[in-house]
């Protein structure tokens, strides 16, 4: 059984998405760079332009990764990433309510019977790979239940002020981590935390 893992662009003040849910700016990192690197959605193509070291990470990232396990409000800001995740791997979408309109999609898996279903879902598909979650309240949901295995952030050096926090609202004891990377890179720091269990 792989590990589970998250991993989010983030500003410094914490927040993965302004206000309205826009992202862009957490994600303007992936413009800054030199190397560039071909991405693949349900609706389009796309290049984009990263430092060696976040091309390096970027395109690991599917070749580790079996699943992903996504909460509905992800999905649904992220319009069903046009039809394909761009990692190109299946995820598992946990909601109230299935989508109609992607009932019959090969991208995505629809659980409605809660998190350990959404989670013995994505075990079955990843086999012995890694699981990826993505979503911050999915995120603190695996944190408080002591499932995550590993942390990645992608620092981003700007103060949003208000926004879509990733860490809030966790009402838990302190939880260690263990950080086993540091990169810098333009317009962001690559870091990796362990946590300690």
């Amino acid at each position: 059984m792989g590990s589970i893992q998250a991993g989010f662009s983030m500003s410094l003040d914490g927040f993965i998405a302004d206000e309205n849910n826009d992202a862009s700016r957490v994600f303007a990192w992936m413009t800054m760079g030199s190397t560039k690197v071909k991405v693949s959605s349900g609706e389009k193509d796309y290049d984009l332009k990263m430092s060696e070291k976040g091309a390096e990470r970027f395109e690991q990232a599917p070749k580790t990764i079996g699943a992903i396990i996504s909460g509905r409000g992800m999905f649904d800001t992220a319009h069903a990433w046009g039809g394909k995740h761009p990692m190109g791997v299946p995820v598992v979408i946990l909601t109230h309510t299935i989508p109609r309109e992607w009932t019959s999609s090969p991208s995505f898996t629809f659980v409605t019977d809660g998190f350990d279903a959404a989670l013995a879902k994505a075990r079955e598909i990843a086999g012995d790979k890694t699981i990826a979650v993505g979503g911050a309240d999915i995120t603190r949901q695996f944190l408080k239940a002591g499932l995550l295995d590993e942390i990645g952030i992608e620092l981003v050096p700007v103060l949003l002020g208000k926004g879509v926090r990733l860490f809030e609202y966790l009402g838990i004891e302190p939880i260690e981590l263990e950080c086993t990377n540091a990169t810098r890179a333009p317009g962001v720091v690559h870091m990796n935390f362990k946590v300690v269990k």
